[in-house]
C-alpha cells in the first residue's frame, strides 16, 4: 500500500512538472526584450572578451539574426571561448547587460554543426 501511495505521488509530480514547464526559459539575444527573470541565453560571440576587475565583457549575437547584447561574466572563460563560437549560459538581464552566472558557460563545438564536406 505504501509503495502504491509513493508511486501515485511521483506520478502526479511528473505530470505537474511536464505541464507547468518548471524549467528556465531558453532565449537568444533578440528574445531578451527587457526580460529580467533568469534565463538560459544562447548566441554567437561577436567581440573578444575584455576583462576589467575580474569581470569579462563581450558581445553575444543571435546565431541567425542581428540582435545582440553585452554579456558580463565574472568567472574564467572556457578554453574554447573565442569570437565566432556559439555559447550558452545561465543568467539574467540587468540594466541592459546580461549577467552570466559563473560556471554555467558552455561552448558549442563548431565541427558538430558544420555541414559535411563532399569528396571531390
Amino acid at each position: 500500500m505504501l509503495a502504491l501511495s509513493v508511486a501515485a505521488v511521483l506520478a502526479v509530480f511528473l505530470v505537474y512538472v511536464s505541464l507547468a514547464g518548471g524549467g528556465t526559459p531558453a532565449v537568444s539575444p533578440g528574445e531578451l526584450n527587457g526580460r529580467t527573470e533568469k534565463v538560459v541565453l544562447s548566441g554567437r560571440v561577436v567581440s573578444r572578451a575584455v576583462e576589467r576587475g575580474g569581470v569579462n565583457r563581450f558581445r553575444l549575437r543571435d546565431v541567425e539574426g542581428t540582435e545582440s547584447v553585452v554579456v558580463a561574466y565574472a568567472a574564467g572563460l572556457p578554453d574554447q571561448f573565442k569570437v565566432g563560437r556559439d555559447i550558452r549560459l545561465d543568467g539574467q538581464l540587468r540594466n541592459g547587460v546580461f549577467w552570466g552566472k559563473p560556471g554555467t558557460m558552455i561552448t558549442k563545438c563548431p565541427s558538430k554543426y558544420a555541414p559535411k564536406k563532399s569528396s571531390p
